[in-house]
């Protein structure tokens, strides 16, 4: 028998919360613990992390802070709990989401069961075709600036559940622990990374953004994915008053807006006219600017819509150009299909969404790519490239399912 807890948490949590995480894989924390290594004693090791948390007496290690490229260019830094301190954030974050997600806005679409980025993308759509302006508003830093006292007042408005309140804390005052293996204090923000985190980034910006649009902005419609949102108004002069007063908010919260990347947009089309320093923005992946499209008549015309970003093209060449396929030489084209196809299908469900046309260049150069494997592996291909581009050509023709990619490429040259 099990001696009396302070707290009554459930085994069957902490059992759920291994299981979610061990979905989600990860790399190993400050223990270089990898997931696998964690399952050798597995009932030992979860037990011990459900009797400490039941006793009051689990305190989170360091977290370990990596450095990962932006998109953008720059650096991101990436924080990494151990699998077991993963899995004790699982189990707080199992607890409290189902209360919080009661009352988080409808346009907050980030981090949320049955809500998507693509959810957001296409609600932004149809409202920047109904408003002629749009304010593209990115907060400096977000993860790292949260103010801690702030976030632990929002959390307390929700639950009054002791261990759950004590956990948060102590998440958020663990050091962090640096490349160069010395630890630092955090007195604000919560680490990218970790399994708690994005549902309290959620919640702190449920407060300082949306109820607040809400309340002193109710005729201006926004969406919300994490810090970047965007928001939709009828006028030039609307959109720079929102602006400010969004300024002023965020500085009480602690917070900033970045100063490059909140930008008010025109959502230019063929019926909007006028000429303007910004006609095209970036929302989560995607560029919204002045497109030629077709509608159910046959008929062509302009309006502001969404395709694949410059930024993500180019991160998907860069990807594309990691998997060295001059290099596999060893491997048949059916090989190569099956190790990369799960990726190019991922790339075709979200940046295929909207403009599928958008994404033809960029797996063209892929067919290039493949071609130079063909004359690395094929003696008589070598020096060849027109004769390999060939021979990709009628492998396409042969077999147009092989490679996810391949079905679309027809119909995006038509449509372009």
């Amino acid at each position: 028998m099990d001696k009396a807890k302070p707290w009554e948490i459930p085994k069957k949590l902490v059992w759920e919360a291994y299981k979610r995480v061990k979905a989600n894989r990860g790399a190993a924390g400050i223990d270089e613990q990898t997931i696998a290594e964690f399952e050798k004693d597995l009932k030992n090791n979860l037990y011990k992390l459900w009797n400490r948390m039941s006793s009051g007496s689990y305190f989170p290690p360091p977290v370990k802070r990596v450095q990962i490229d932006k998109r953008g260019g720059g650096k991101r830094p990436l924080g990494i709990p151990t699998v077991s301190d993963r899995i004790a954030q699982a189990v707080v974050k199992g607890c409290l989401e189902p209360e919080l997600e009661k009352h988080f806005h409808s346009d907050s679409y980030a981090y949320r069961p049955g809500k998507s980025a693509l959810d957001a993308v296409g609600v932004a759509r149809q409202r920047c075709w109904r408003y002629d302006w749009a304010l593209e508003i990115d907060i400096r830093a977000y993860f790292d600036t949260i103010p801690h006292e702030l976030l632990l007042r929002a959390v307390r408005k929700h639950t009054r559940c002791a261990w759950v309140l004590l956990y948060i804390e102590r998440w958020l005052k663990a050091p962090v622990q640096l490349e160069d293996g010395t630890l630092e204090p955090r007195e604000k923000g919560t680490p990218q990374g970790s399994v708690i985190s994005p549902l309290l980034a959620n919640l702190f910006l449920h407060y300082a953004f949306d109820r607040w649009m809400a309340q002193h902005h109710p005729d201006v419609p926004f969406e919300r994915f994490a810090d970047d949102s965007l928001c939709h108004c009828g006028s030039e002069q609307r959109a720079q008053s929102l602006k400010e007063s969004l300024a002023r908010r965020l500085k009480e919260c602690g917070l900033e807006l970045h100063p490059d990347k909140t930008r008010i947009v025109y959502c230019k089309d063929e019926d909007r006219r006028g000429i303007y320093p910004h006609t095209k923005l970036d929302f989560l992946g995607y560029t919204f600017r002045a497109r030629r499209s077709k509608n159910w008549r046959g008929e062509f015309f302009v309006n502001f819509s969404p395709a694949v970003s410059d930024t993500a093209t180019k991160a998907i060449r860069e990807e594309i150009r990691h998997w060295q396929l001059r290099c596999r030489v060893d491997r048949k084209i059916d090989d190569l299909a099956r190790m990369f196809n799960p990726i190019v299908r991922g790339w075709l469900n979200y940046y295929g969404r909207y403009y599928k046309s958008a994404l033809y260049p960029t797996f063209r150069y892929l067919d290039r790519c493949l071609a130079h494997w063909a004359m690395a592996k094929h003696k008589r291909l070598r020096r060849h490239r027109r004769r390999a581009a060939h021979w990709v050509r009628r492998v396409t023709l042969r077999d147009p399912k092989l490679f996810a990619h391949w079905s679309l490429l027809p119909r995006a040259a038509a449509e372009r």
